[in-house]
């Protein structure tokens, strides 16, 4: 019997597509809710693909292309932090290998 080989994660993931749709963001931050809650930092340690990053001046800075839209920011955010949705048209990212 044959072994298979699937790589290690990076590699895996370095396979997936995106089709970044360059005029819209899916991703929106209330920056004075997440400062009032806290939910910025929390979104900057969750997310798989850091997105989410804190800036020199205490705002969540976001880098919506590399989104996996795995989801893990919705679970976490308290309601009212973020505004999320599929991005539009079929663009997004395109998954070869988990």
């Amino acid at each position: 019997m044959k072994k298979i080989q699937f790589g290690t994660v990076p590699e895996r993931l370095d396979r997936n597509r995106y089709e970044t749709d360059v005029e819209q963001s899916h991703i929106q931050i209330d920056q004075q809710a997440a400062a009032a809650t806290g939910a910025g930092l929390l979104l900057v340690r969750v997310c798989p693909a850091h997105v989410y990053s804190q800036q020199s001046d205490g705002t969540i800075g976001v880098l919506y292309a590399a989104c996996l839209e795995c989801g893990s920011c919705l679970a976490v955010a308290p309601p009212g932090v973020l505004s999320w949705h599929y991005p539009r048209g079929g663009r997004g990212v395109i998954f070869r290998e988990g």
